[in-house]
């Protein structure tokens, strides 16, 4: 049986090595069920402003579509042992994009842990505690 992401997690800022600029908070809030994902990210910036990034897709690894911030993602979602592995792509500005975004939990089970290898995003790690 595949981990159960569901729940709303806080990020542990400190903990996290987040590329780019600096939020002051990180909130996600997951549904999940046997085969689908759906999470909605609200992002502070520094200066206060909010943004919310929402992303559902089927874990079967079919190609989905969404669009974030006004942009069009590709991506597929399936599980690689005990982690699901969000593949996405995008382009910006003529520049294409490739994320691959490895969801797990630690040993202990108490952190959420979204990590990207091997993409444009490598090296950035996130971990989230669970809320509620």
């Amino acid at each position: 049986m595949s981990p159960d992401f569901s729940g709303v997690w806080k990020t542990h800022l400190q903990r996290s090595k987040l590329l780019g600029s600096q939020p002051t908070a990180v909130l996600a809030k997951i549904k999940q069920s046997e085969e689908e994902l759906a999470a909605e990210m609200v992002i502070t910036k520094a200066d206060g402003c909010e943004n919310s990034l929402v992303f559902k897709g089927r874990t079967s690894g079919e190609q989905i579509t969404n669009v974030v911030q006004g942009v069009e993602m590709r991506s597929r979602l399936q599980w690689v042992d005990n982690e699901l592995l969000i593949e996405s792509w995008v382009n910006v500005a003529g520049r294409q994009g490739h994320f691959l975004d490895y969801r797990s939990f630690s040993n202990d089970g108490q952190t959420l842990i979204m990590e990207h290898r091997g993409d444009d995003l490598a090296g950035q790690i996130t971990f989230l505690q669970k809320m509620h």
